[in-house]
């Protein structure tokens, strides 16, 4: 099962499409026809050659840029890079989809019972490795009806130093937090922030997320980090009150956590001893289905108490509607993928406003991610997009700057260029 041939790697990283200088990583995935004999039985030869070729055709749509080809009788493997820390779990969870329609083969529908395996790991790593682990999850896979656990081949021991340098950095007071404004277009202002964590390291400088967060994400080793990052977003928050100003700031979520009950106590006792603390927690459509019932249940906890949910990501892996309007969920971002592209694409606009229409029809607001140009922001204006993140906007900066920054902006909230491009926009796309 080794015939699969590796994707080759992108040399320059602005080729490869990556920002803040991610690395890549190499995913692994097999897909098995569980009851490729029974629809042998039914269909044929010939038709159960049909069916592999369709499956391999929906997967590739489902994956677009990913290599998928058959391998053996009843396998399709699928390989792709990517530099998104849940990329594996999107992978499984985008291939089990594709697999869920049933299949017309001469005129008569079938059903496709798939098992699926995979794994993920450095982008320069053994790539056969790979293939064996991803073998070893198949072998694994439970039957059809339950999710596909993902192996990560990749939590070694370089991983291990990295969680234990991390905690160390915690405990000497190392880690930072940095904010990213958001941008409400139709009061210009800027009510809401998402805090960013760095490592200030005395002997690396300013250490990215991408350096260090992945490695704790695979180690699952995210309680104490979060937990940090939620008390100091609390301490800040007082900070900025004090300067007089007001904003909610948002954390980001890691996925084992939302299904663990031990850490929503935790945040919920920490957010209770603040009175007037105003959080917001983001997570993906990837965290709730690993385990729905627990993940919607403490997300209606934090609800509850006052904490916002965003789901964050929307449109980058799956979307799925069965989980997204059972959410208690305030307010929606759409991936940076779709608006990077906002103006010269045919597709992404449609994509963009139809989603933007969604949400208001579940009554929730609107951030678009990754915004970069005014004509982006004139666009989304038009469409009814309700705030808007991006470099345009502010990149990440530290609280002093942020405290600098929200008081120069209640003085100027928009300037005439941008209202400006904003009819400009407003006409042409009206008139497309």
């Amino acid at each position: 099962m080794h015939s699969l041939a590796p994707l080759p790697l992108p040399t320059d990283r602005a080729e490869a499409g990556s920002t803040d200088g991610v690395d890549r990583q190499r995913g692994c995935l097999l897909i098995r026809l569980h009851n490729y004999n029974a629809l042998r039985r039914l269909v044929g030869a010939s038709g159960i050659r049909e069916v592999m070729h369709q499956l391999a055709e929906r997967v590739g749509v489902a994956l677009p840029g990913a290599m998928v080809e058959p391998l053996g009788r009843d396998v399709v493997a699928v390989e792709f890079v990517s530099d998104r820390a849940e990329a594996l779990s999107e992978a499984l969870a985008m291939a089990r989809r594709s697999g869920a329609a049933p299949m017309m083969i001469d005129g008569d529908t079938h059903e496709l019972d798939l098992l699926l395996g995979g794994a993920i790991g450095a982008a320069a790593g053994d790539p056969t490795a790979l293939i064996e682990e991803a073998e070893a999850a198949l072998a694994e896979a439970q039957p059809p009806g339950t999710s596909p656990t993902p192996r990560s081949p990749v939590y070694d021991q370089a991983d291990r130093s990295t969680v234990d340098a991390v905690d160390r950095a915690l405990d000497a007071g190392h880690m930072v937090l940095h904010y990213q404004p958001k941008l409400h277009i139709r009061r210009q202002a800027i009510e809401c922030v998402e805090a960013l964590v760095r490592w200030q390291d005395p002997e690396r400088g300013l250490v990215a997320p991408i350096d260090f967060i992945p490695a704790i994400e695979r180690a699952q080793r995210m309680e104490r980090l979060t937990l940090w990052v939620i008390e100091r977003a609390i301490e800040d928050q007082r900070r900025l009150r004090l300067a007089g100003e007001t904003v909610r700031i948002f954390i980001n979520i890691s996925g084992h956590l939302l299904a663990d009950a031990h850490f929503v106590r935790a945040a919920c006792e920490r957010i209770a001893d603040a009175p007037g603390a105003q959080l917001g927690f983001e997570v993906t459509e990837t965290s709730v289905i690993r385990d729905p019932e627990a993940a919607i249940a403490h997300l209606r906890q934090f609800d509850q108490i006052g904490v916002r949910v965003s789901i964050d990501d929307y449109g980058a892996g799956l979307s799925s509607l069965a989980y997204l309007k059972q959410l208690p969920a305030c307010e929606l971002k759409i991936d940076k993928l779709f608006i990077t592209q906002l103006t010269s694409s045919n597709r992404d606009p449609l994509i963009v406003r139809s989603t933007i229409d969604l949400a208001h029809a579940l009554d929730m607001e609107v951030v678009a991610e990754g915004v970069e140009t005014a004509a982006a922001l004139a666009l989304l204006s038009v469409m009814g997009c309700d705030m808007v993140q991006g470099y345009l906007i502010s990149r990440p900066v530290p609280l002093a700057a942020l405290t600098t920054f929200l008081a120069a902006q209640r003085q100027h909230p928009a300037t005439q260029d941008v209202r400006a491009s904003f009819t400009r926009l407003a006409a042409g796309w009206k008139r497309g």
